[in-house]
């Protein structure tokens, strides 16, 4: 990622003394500043994606065979990289808790910040919930503890990782880091594992459809299979696009925020080719269609468990643990951000004294909780995430395409390779990647529909008439207003 030396980014105003909503509000909602550096947040942008690696993948397998998978996750990984250089940039510019939702409020206004700020929002509550259903699924597989139901795990994953995350920022990225460590060590370990029962024919070996347009070995699914196929290429990255969610506690956001998103998406996409290649060669295509655990699938022989798929099954949680770890510090920071706007309720972005956002962290574990307990359908909620997460990268796309062509002289620490071709890029293939949702599983979108439908009467009806002005993104936007009416006046004192 080129750094091209600029001036620093506009600071917002400070907030008005003396109002409910100035800096008293402002210090009851403070998140602790500098605690994470270029590693921790590389860290970070992994351990979101990393179960990706380890299972759901696989299932685009029954869309598009190994060559629709394979094109639906270049497409993707090519969304993802332009995605990550547009919001990179965007993150420099406003480094702060809001991420999507701070970017979108500025080029597309408050409707604008709302609806991307509800989808990610959407994407990283629901997301923890279904890993831990995930979770609990591998744990009684291995019968551990002796446990024959799952909703305690679902209770121990809330309860000891949200009180890990309660403890402290700091401490919380650094256990993401060393249980993301571990699980990137294991995939590779698998890798040279599986590799040596790598065979070429192993990949296509899924039965051709003879009415599928298009249809041949390689793309056993014809054309559309690989459209189909496009959630399933996004869990070899999905959710990487949160590392600007802990702008406001690193260090030095403006440039550490850049580099670590390159490196970040850099090693993910190097996972995804060596994962993806290495256990379709091994196990077979058609072997990992509909397994939930693809990977110790894939190691095994002839379907009996060997030394490798054992490690490979218990390495597993922790890549689940990692990315369920992470998700939840995500969610919390979307959900601090937009209540400390008044988009939500401001009570829920109270913080603690160790600066956590204690209500933005319990509030959402106990509802991941109640719906993981209630359903044990972590597929849909992880569908419906993939949803709100696909509707986000097109309006995030859009913010950057936005602000070049209204504001091309606001100051910019980083600037996108490509411009808005990188960020347009983006936005085509999110979109395409949002219809995709309705072709895999239409249940999972509608009711990603009906949670959008019900936070926006809530916006329309009431919280968009008692936004707080002195929230960083606020004062942003207030900002940018203020300098066009100027502009607009050239004349006024």
């Amino acid at each position: 990622m080129s750094d091209e030396a600029q001036a620093p980014p506009t600071a917002p105003p400070a907030a008005a003394p003396g109002s409910g909503t100035g800096e008293a509000y402002l210090r009851k909602r403070a998140l602790r500043g500098g605690s994470a550096g270029p590693l921790l947040l590389t860290g970070l942008g992994v351990a979101y994606v990393v179960s990706g690696d380890y299972a759901g993948w696989n299932f685009g397998l029954a869309e598009g065979g190994f060559g629709g998978l394979a094109i639906a996750a270049l497409l993707m990984g090519l969304m993802y990289g332009c995605l990550v250089f547009a919001t990179a940039e965007l993150a420099a510019i406003l480094p702060t808790a809001g991420g999507g939702y701070g970017f979108a409020r500025r080029a597309l206004g408050p409707w604008g910040g709302f609806l991307t700020g509800t989808a990610i929002l959407i994407e990283f509550v629901l997301a923890p919930a279904a890993i831990s259903i995930f979770i609990g699924d591998y744990v009684e597989s291995l019968n551990l503890f002796g446990l024959t139901s799952s909703w305690p795990v679902y209770l121990g994953c809330f309860v000891v990782f949200i009180g890990i995350h309660l403890w402290g920022v700091g401490e919380a990225l650094r256990f993401s880091l060393v249980v993301t460590a571990v699980a990137v060590a294991a995939l590779l370990i698998f890798v040279l594992g599986a590799l040596s029962d790598f065979q070429v024919g192993s990949l296509n070996d899924i039965p051709v459809d003879p009415d599928a347009f298009g249809a041949n070995s390689w793309l056993p699914f014809g054309l559309l299979g690989i459209w189909a196929a496009f959630p399933f290429g996004m869990w070899f990255f999905l959710g990487v696009e949160g590392v600007p969610l802990a702008a406001e506690e690193a260090r030095d956001p403006a440039r550490t925020l850049p580099r670590a998103m390159a490196w970040a998406i850099g090693i993910l996409a190097v996972l995804a080719l060596l994962t993806f290649l290495a256990a379709a060669g091994a196990g077979g295509s058609a072997a990992l269609t509909d397994a939930g655990n693809p990977l110790v699938t894939a190691a095994q022989d002839n379907g009996e468990p060997t030394a490798l798929s054992r490690f490979i099954n218990y390495a597993g949680l922790a890549g689940l643990v990692a990315s369920f770890f992470s998700l939840v510090y995500a969610g919390s920071r979307q959900l601090f951000a937009l209540s400390r706007a008044g988009y939500l309720p401001r009570f829920l972005s109270l913080t603690s004294r160790r600066k956590a956002p204690y209500l933005g962290l319990l509030i959402p574990g106990a509802t991941g909780f109640a719906l993981a307990a209630a359903t044990g359908n972590g597929d849909t909620m992880l569908n419906v995430a993939v949803f709100g997460a696909a509707l986000s990268y097109a309006l995030m796309s859009l913010s950057h395409i936005v602000l070049r062509r209204r504001e091309p002289e606001l100051p910019r620490p980083y600037r996108t390779p490509g411009g808005t071709l990188t960020s347009g890029t983006a936005f085509v293939l999110a979109l395409a990647a949002l219809v995709a949702t309705f072709l895999v599983d239409r249940d999972a979108a509608l009711i990603a529909l009906g949670v959008y439908g019900v936070a926006i009467g809530y916006f329309a009806f009431y919280s968009r008439h008692r936004l707080v002005a002195a929230a960083p993104e606020e004062e942003f936007a207030a900002l940018a207003a203020a300098e066009a009416e100027l502009h607009r006046d050239p004349d006024r004192d």
